[in-house]
């Protein structure tokens, strides 16, 4: 996204702009942003389910570190997603994709503190 997609214009047929200003009225950046935020609402409610399991695991039967965890996750539904195509079933394992993706940045951060 730091290549200024989101805000390309197109001016000719061959030629494209880029535009480093942000336009939050943009139907797609609204769109994103609706979907980001059901994204984040499904994160937290899960982590009052589950608490911080993603990134701070119990470790009863595995020793894996937190991104070798989130790793296998994103295997998991990535494979599913394979598997079955992309379908009203499989929605649900686009957001837990993207979910574990957002943990995923999160834990690369704090790896790098």
């Amino acid at each position: 996204m730091s290549d200024g997609i989101w805000f390309q214009q197109h001016t000719g047929p061959e030629e494209y702009t880029y535009s480093t200003r942000k336009n939050y009225n943009d139907p797609t950046v609204q769109q994103v942003r609706q979907i980001a935020d059901e994204i984040v609402e499904m994160l937290n409610d899960k982590n009052s389910a589950y608490g911080n399991s993603a990134l701070n695991p119990l470790r009863l039967f595995s020793t894996s570190s937190a991104l070798e965890g989130l790793c296998v996750r994103i295997d998991d539904k990535i494979s599913r997603i394979a598997n079955s195509g992309i379908t009203d079933k499989t929605e649900d394992s686009v957001k837990d994709l993207i979910g574990y993706l957002l943990l995923l940045q999160v834990a690369l951060s704090k790896s790098r503190r």
